[in-house]
Order: structure tokens, then C-alpha cells, then sequence
């Protein structure tokens, strides 16, 4: 059968190592019943999954070729073909009886876009409680480092907050068509007991965005463009930089600003990781 062209604009590097994918699906923990892989190219990770019967399963690829073939060597398949980032996940497995569904994500994700993947993810942690993913190395590295590592950051504090995550593997060059010119990891994250913060969400998302933007600064300087009092945050934290910080410390520096800006000043949004 014809091969898929890997097209560099999209980000794709085939995984050509079934070991690899076999291990990358039997990461996969089962906390839910719907399953959909994000950019599954020529297949290699959904021969393992679609005959896995825990799953109702899906996959989204936006590559028309791809798709193509897909349908062609897994016609019981369902393809969406489309942008993963555009999709409503609230209307993926939506019955009639049932409306929505939790569901868990999977994937070798397209480098190019695996950040704003787990974004998406974030904005919608309540109905995804697991993700496993393979990313560039020093993406997986950022998300799965804590407080006083110099990889952490603005995804590594709003997914901890809200996920359990672990890092698993690493996955050389040679196993890809075509080699990407780093190597990789694969990563799972599974939701934690955390329903809400005890502070406006919102706001939390600006003050790490605008703490990170700046992150060789202390927070005293990093957080001056929210124009808003910070003497009331009080003690050490202000003197400490972002990668210092736990999420509870985010937690209360959000819930400190929310008490002093009841006045109603406003807040300008921090830029994306």
C-alpha cells in the first residue's frame, strides 16, 4: 500500500518501531470508556488500540493523505478529519441517552502544535482525566518538572495544579521516518482529586502566564505589568522568581490579588508558553 508523505509544515515524524507503539498504548490506564488518538498518520499506535474493547475510539487527523489512507487500511475506522485544536470535545461521544463523555487522549503528537495540545487539555481538564503523549524531549521535560528546575514552567504549573504527571520514556531519533533532529519522551498525565482551586481560575492562568514571561526576574518585578497591589502578598515570595514556586504558592499570591482588587482593576492577560 502507498506510503504517507511526511510533511514537514504539519510537524510529522512516522513512528516506524511497533515496540514503541505497543508500550505507548499499554500506558494508557483505562480511566475511561472513550479513546481518541490525536495525528495518527499511517497508524502505527492505532493498530494497537482499535481492537482494544475498554475504548470507544476515534482518531482526528488534519493531513488529507493520511486520512486517505487510513480509510483505506482501517475502513471500521472513524476518521475526523480536521484540527484537533478546533474540535468541541463535548461533542465527540455525545449520545442520546448520555450527552457528553470523559475521554482520554493519545498520541505522537505533531511537535509543532504539542504545546497548544496540552493547553487545549487544560481548558478542558474536567473532561479529560488522562492523557498519554509523546512530545519533543524538552517539551516532556518542562511539563513533568517541578519547582526549582530550570525546565519549569507555565504548562508545568497549570497542568500539575490540576494533573498527576509522569514521565516515562525516552525515544531516540532512528525509530522515526523521518529522523527528527531530537529526541523524544513520552509522558501520561492522570487527573488528580483537585475539582477547583480556592481562587479565581482565571486569574491564576494571567498570574503564571505574566510570572513566567519574565522569569529571570523576582515576582515583585515579574508581576508589576497586572497593575495591581502586591504588598499584600507579604513575606519572602516576593523576592523569589516563578521557577521557585509551587503551585500552592500561585494559589496564594491569585487569592491575595483577588481580596486587593476588589476595586475592580483590571488585569492584563500573560502571553502563552
Amino acid at each position: 500500500m502507498k506510503q504517507v508523505r511526511a510533511k514537514k509544515n504539519l510537524g510529522q515524524h512516522f513512528l516506524i518501531d511497533e515496540s514503541i507503539a505497543e508500550r505507548i498504548a499499554g500506558s494508557l490506564t483505562g480511566m475511561t470508556d472513550c479513546l481518541l488518538e490525536i495525528g495518527p498518520g499511517m497508524g502505527v499506535l492505532t493498530k494497537y488500540l482499535i481492537n482494544d474493547k475498554r475504548y470507544r475510539f476515534k482518531v482526528v487527523e488534519l493531513d488529507r493523505e493520511s486520512v486517505e489512507y487510513l480509510h483505506d487500511y482501517y475502513p471500521e475506522l472513524e476518521v475526523i478529519e480536521g484540527d484537533f485544536l478546533r474540535l468541541d470535545l463535548s461533542k465527540l461521544f455525545r449520545s442520546e441517552s448520555n450527552g457528553g463523555h470523559k475521554l482520554s487522549i493519545i498520541g505522537n503528537f505533531p511537535y509543532n502544535i504539542s504545546s497548544q495540545i496540552l493547553f487545549r487539555v487544560f481548558e478542558n481538564r474536567d473532561m479529560v482525566p488522562e492523557v498519554v503523549g509523546m512530545f519533543q524531549k524538552e517539551v516532556a521535560e518542562r511539563v513533568a518538572a517541578g519547582p526549582g528546575s530550570k525546565t519549569y514552567g507555565i504548562l508545568s504549573v497549570l497542568l500539575s495544579a490540576f494533573y498527576n504527571i509522569e514521565y516515562l520514556f525516552t525515544v531516540h531519533e532512528h525509530v522515526f521516518n523521518p529522523p527528527p533532529k531530537v529526541k523524544s519522551a513520552v509522558i501520561r498525565l492522570t487527573r488528580n482529586e483537585v475539582d477547583s482551586l480556592d481562587c479565581d481560575e482565571k486569574l491564576f492562568v494571567t498570574v503564571v502566564k505574566t510570572a513566567f514571561n519574565q522569569r529571570r526576574k523576582t515576582m515583585r518585578n515579574a508581576l508589576k505589568p497586572l497593575n495591581c497591589p502586591l504588598e499584600a502578598i507579604g513575606g519572602d515570595i516576593l523576592s523569589k522568581r516563578a521557577e521557585q514556586l509551587s503551585v500552592r504558592d500561585f494559589v496564594f499570591i491569585t487569592a491575595t490579588l483577588q481580596e486587593s482588587l476588589k476595586n475592580n482593576v483590571p488585569v492584563s492577560e500573560g502571553a502563552d508558553e
